[in-house]
């Protein structure tokens, strides 16, 4: 595992790279809103992805890196992350597909900025479809903007909500709530196999 502080307009975000024996591909990872990149599913989906052949970038928003847990405004979380994309294409990734996901607040970030970054496909764990005490504050809308290959790992219980399939996206419902910490196992082998199969026709000839 390497280390990187990478400079971003909202300060200095911390990435943890995990690499895969012959990367193909590199998945970037953001955190919850309160919580950090040791999340039990982030820790899943890395086993998973790297088991794919694919590199690991996860992402430790500026505010967090700051000592702060109340997280920093949408575009604020947006513009870091795409500081840090640019960054990690720039000087660790060139020419690399890169996937963009997360947990939480992290994969809503990944939905919002997919397009701007160019990013190959999305991964979402635990999307939070609304809040629980106020369903018609849905965001929706931050899936269905997604064009690319997207896949949703969602908790059968979680009180955030479940997502449905629709073009472009799948869903795999485990057993569990919002933190996905229930079946570790189901969360690797879901991005494993999804990773495998949608980056394969992005697969550069020998």
């Amino acid at each position: 595992m390497t280390s990187l502080d990478v400079d971003t307009p909202h300060g200095q975000a911390l990435v943890e790279l995990h690499s895969a024996e012959e990367g193909s591909a590199v998945l970037l990872l953001g955190h919850g809103a309160g919580g950090g990149v040791d999340a039990p599913d982030l820790v899943a989906a890395t086993r998973g992805a790297t088991a794919a052949g694919v590199h690991v970038a996860l992402i430790q928003q500026p505010y967090r890196v700051a000592g702060r847990r109340a997280p920093a405004p949408a575009k604020q979380l947006d513009t870091a992350w795409l500081a840090v994309a640019r960054w990690l294409g720039e000087n660790w990734f060139h020419d690399l597909p890169m996937v963009f996901g997360g947990r939480s607040s992290g994969a809503r970030v990944a939905c919002r900025t997919a397009s701007e970054g160019g990013a190959a496909a999305v991964l979402c764990l635990a999307f939070p479809l609304a809040p629980p005490k106020n369903p018609e504050r849905h965001r929706l809308a931050e899936l269905t903007a997604v064009e690319t290959p997207l896949l949703v790992v969602q908790g059968d219980g979680d009180p955030f909500g479940r997502p449905e399939p629709a073009p472009h996206r799948e869903v795999v419902m485990l057993a569990g709530d919002h933190s996905l910490a229930a079946d570790p196992i189901g969360v690797t082998r879901a991005v494993e196999e999804w990773l495998a199969r949608v980056l394969r026709p992005l697969a550069r000839p020998d």
